[in-house]
């Protein structure tokens, strides 16, 4: 039985799609595994996806800024 190659669901830079499935990151792979690894600390989660949006945002300087705010931060809040 041939073995799977198991490839994360990581960013790719500087087009910012993701390395497994490449789509824009990140996709629902990548948001699933960052909410299971940080459930206990959502403000770090936030913290993350804000440094690494700052970032895609001087890469993707083409893309508007609110729909970049939505798919790095919004789906991260915490819900009440």
């Amino acid at each position: 039985m041939p073995r799977r190659r198991y490839r994360n669901h990581l960013p790719t830079r500087p087009t910012w799609r993701c390395a497994a499935c490449g789509i824009a990151w990140p996709c629902s792979a990548a948001k699933l595994r960052l909410l299971g690894e940080y459930r206990q600390d959502r403000l770090a989660l936030t913290v993350y996806l804000a440094t690494l949006h700052a970032e895609a945002s001087d890469q993707l300087s083409e893309v508007e800024p609110g729909r970049l705010t939505d798919r790095f931060l919004s789906w991260a809040r915490a819900r009440a």
